[in-house]
């Protein structure tokens, strides 16, 4: 993932301070461990500015309202009591080349700053930290005690320190291209390696960029350079530091992740570069109507969701195989003593053939062969040769009665063993629809996923936070050849909700044939009657999105919503149905 570096941070605070200044706070809230978001409101409008010191995503950047769950961080709660109803009044780098932010909070725009809070875009060593005006840090996003660090421990009540100087050279116009080639070249090695080892503010990402786009590779030799080389590799050196210099920003995507200064062409004879808006310089992938903060937002948000939906799935999975492993061996554990209940029978007409024939019985006899009563096949029947013919009988009854008691005790729990089993697989099903992280519905999809699974207890989260309750549910949604509406649920609570609250007389349910898979539903308009070819096309979906949707033809049955009932019990998902039709899907016929 790209780090936020001092040019893109440079960028992100010109915007903010453009579009944000002044702004009153009317709300912090912490979307999760690593980031905090404060509501301002200015003349112009209302918006949310993020603040993260997430290890590899530490940024600072307007984004979207947080959902509407209970905020149960300590940290906010410190923050919302120092500083809401203030006025935020300044957006001010601390030092030069810093890549720390002061956000500066007094009760009106004019006054001195009542409170700092300190934004420190520095990576894995990235915080957040309010101070008061005697500069004593009241709280921050977390402590580092003096056994963590002895170069700098950031704790509550101590005087807050900036973070160590830097001490490589400061990036100058002023400096001339054969002082700062020398500086470069004085050791041969690595080109993009001897930039960032020379000066500060720089990323690998920011020099990637810049020596590509002077057609030149990252990865050769200073030695390797000739003196066009150099020259066109300095133009953009000093493209870059005018960029910085008048906050002339255009952000856009790249191929590696994204930029905030679209470099001159290679193929345009420079002379010297200028940042106005008739620059001879074409611009790289111009991205109009874009902002810094849509890019930052759109970019770290996509990544960390990504990250989330790689990690949530790997648990989810990891945990279902193992519950399902367990609840499979039991059921074969089950079906095993039913099959010996099987014989109770067979024990009771042995015991019975025994005490008919007690006379042909003789002491230390280790088995007996007997007539069976229809057949007349002889019949072997092991013997306790310690007892007699009445006593072995005896204990042959017995384990007639055992095995009986034993099938009723066990035939209820290979039940409710394998309704378990068909609940998890419905759960399997979901998530095996879930490969790839595509948009923040598959996300959204998957907590819902893990929420059911600790509502059901087969997770156990001590932090657990629930989802919001109010949050839109996206159905994967269809058009059929006649243009109805086919919606698909992507879990168990969508299914349930779909089919019991979405779903009206109208309608048509679909559902695969005892095979776990969503349930789908056909909107139809009173009056309107499905062809063959729209309930075909939604038989292929319902298959797409079962656990066959890698076979030819599926079975899958549809009825009206009203045939269809959950059990009193059930778990999510799990309904019975009547008076069903079937038409067989094509999963491999479905539309990608």
């Amino acid at each position: 993932m790209q780090p936020v570096d001092f040019t893109t941070l440079t960028a992100a605070c010109s915007e903010l301070r453009a579009q944000w200044l002044p702004a009153r706070l009317e709300q912090v809230y912490q979307r999760d461990r690593f980031t905090v978001s404060l509501a301002l409101r200015t003349m112009k409008g209302r918006g949310w500015i993020d603040l993260s010191w997430h290890p590899v995503a530490a940024r600072i950047c307007v984004g979207d309202p947080p959902p509407r769950i209970p905020d149960t961080f300590t940290f906010s709660e410190q923050l919302r009591h120092q500083l809401s109803g203030l006025a935020l009044v300044s957006i001010a780098p601390v030092s030069p080349w810093e890549r720390v932010i002061d956000l500066q909070f007094a009760k009106r725009p004019g006054e001195p700053a009542l409170w700092h809070l300190y934004a420190e875009i520095m990576g894995k060593y990235s915080n957040v930290i309010l101070t008061a005006q005697d500069n004593l840090v009241v709280t921050c996003a977390h402590q580092v005690s003096a056994k963590q660090s002895t170069v700098r421990p950031i704790q509550t009540g101590q005087p807050y320190e900036m973070p160590p100087s830097l001490t490589d050279a400061v990036p100058s116009l002023s400096e001339s291209q054969n002082r700062w080639q020398s500086r470069i070249s004085l050791v041969p090695g690595q080109l993009k390696g001897n930039l960032l080892k020379n000066y500060r503010g720089l990323s690998k990402a920011l020099i990637g960029s810049m020596i590509r786009s002077a057609s030149l590779d990252p990865e050769q030799s200073t030695d390797s350079l000739n003196p066009h080389d150099w020259q066109q590799l300095f133009q953009r050196w000093l493209y870059w530091l005018q960029c910085l210099g008048n906050s002339k920003f255009h952000p856009s995507f790249t191929p590696e992740g994204y930029t905030v200064i679209d470099w001159p062409t290679p193929d345009v004879k420079e002379t010297n570069p200028v940042n106005e808006s008739n620059s001879p310089y074409p611009l790289q992938n111009p991205l109009p109507n874009s902002s810094v903060q849509e890019i930052l937002n759109s970019y770290y948000t996509g990544e960390i969701n990504q990250q989330l939906f790689a990690q949530l799935r790997h648990q989810l999975t990891q945990k279902l195989n193992s519950v399902l492993a367990k609840l499979r061996l039991k059921a074969n554990t089950f079906k095993e003593r039913l099959q010996q209940s099987a014989d109770a029978d067979t024990h009771k007409s042995q015991a019975d053939l025994l005490m008919a024939s007690l006379q042909h019985w003789e002491p230390g006899m280790k088995s007996i062969s007997l007539p069976d009563f229809e057949t007349e096949k002889p019949v072997a029947i092991p013997l306790n040769p310690e007892k007699n013919a009445v006593q072995n009988a005896q204990a042959i009854y017995k384990k007639h009665q055992k095995l009986k008691r034993a099938r009723i005790a066990v035939e209820p729990l290979l039940a409710a063993v394998q309704e378990e089993i068909d609940y998890l697989e419905q759960v399997e099903v979901a998530l095996s629809v879930l490969e790839t992280y595509r948009n923040t519905q598959d996300l959204q999809t998957l907590a819902e996923i893990r929420e059911e699974l600790i509502q059901q207890k087969y997770l156990d989260v001590p932090d657990y936070r629930s989802t919001d309750k109010n949050a839109a549910i996206e159905f994967h949604r269809y058009q059929t050849p006649s243009g109805f509406e086919l919606l698909i649920g992507r879990n168990n609570r969508q299914n349930d909700q779909l089919t019991f609250r979405t779903a009206n007389d109208y309608d048509l349910w679909f559902h695969t044939l005892e095979i776990p898979g969503s349930h789908a539903l056909l909107r139809l308009k009173p009056g309107t009657v499905a062809e063959e070819t729209d309930l075909q096309f939604a038989a292929d979906m319902t298959a797409y999105y079962s656990r066959a949707r890698h076979s030819e033809q599926v079975p899958v049955v549809y009825t009206e919503p009203k045939y269809v009932y959950k059990p009193k019990g059930a778990k999510p998902g799990m309904v019975v149905y009547k008076q069903e039709r079937i038409v067989w899907g094509r999963p491999q016929q479905a539309p990608a």
